[in-house]
């Protein structure tokens, strides 16, 4: 790609990124196309759909997360390893608001752009799990899609004006409650998860 054409994709991406942040994934081609001060054929030489616009904003993100969950298994605790990918996790799906919805929908959907970057983040966050449940410092009641649900389940919060206050102290909430104490081990004693991807 010619400098100039990969400085105008950058320019659209970042202004596609704020709007999206602002409005949701659902806001106007049109719209963005007029912020980044473009004609929507401009736009959509770049970008043919809303997908692919997407997929080129949240593909990074998503492929940083799969790479950081095999250097915190490396570097820490298999505890701390969760824990930080979990929060990293949540912190990009609220990025842009909406996400979350897109996320669950590629996982299901073969043919979204978006499928094999949100399969590999939620194998590396299942991974991390397992190798938390192997050291008996999470709970082993839970596996890799009850992982992406509580990433998923935290980000609609962060995505409501009225409770993201509550997010950091909710998402220490839910992971001390993924984490094995006295009482989570015990409820998840003997149940090993069904599907840890």
């Amino acid at each position: 790609m010619r400098a100039d054409a990969r400085k105008n994709r950058d320019h659209l991406l970042a202004v596609a990124g704020a709007a999206i942040a602002e409005q949701g994934v659902d806001v106007s081609l049109r719209d963005i196309a007029r912020r980044a001060e473009v004609g929507l054929a401009t736009l959509l030489r770049h970008f043919p759909t809303r997908e692919a616009l997407l997929d080129a904003l949240l593909r990074t993100s998503f492929d940083e997360l799969t790479t950081k969950a095999d250097e915190l298994e490396k570097w820490s605790s298999p505890e701390d390893a969760l824990v930080s990918w979990l929060r990293d996790c949540v912190v990009c799906a609220t990025e842009y608001r909406g996400v979350t919805t897109l996320m669950a929908a590629a996982i299901e959907d073969t043919d979204s752009a978006l499928h094999d970057s949100c399969v590999a983040m939620r194998a590396a966050g299942a991974h991390l799990l397992v190798r938390a449940q192997e050291v008996g410092t999470a709970r082993t009641d839970l596996d890799g899609t009850d992982l992406f649900a509580l990433v998923a389940a935290l980000s609609w919060l962060g995505d409501q004006p009225a409770l993201a206050p509550r997010t950091d102290h909710l998402f220490d909430v839910v992971a001390s409650a993924i984490l094995a104490s006295a009482g989570s081990s015990d409820a998840g004693r003997g149940r090993p998860p069904q599907n840890v991807s």
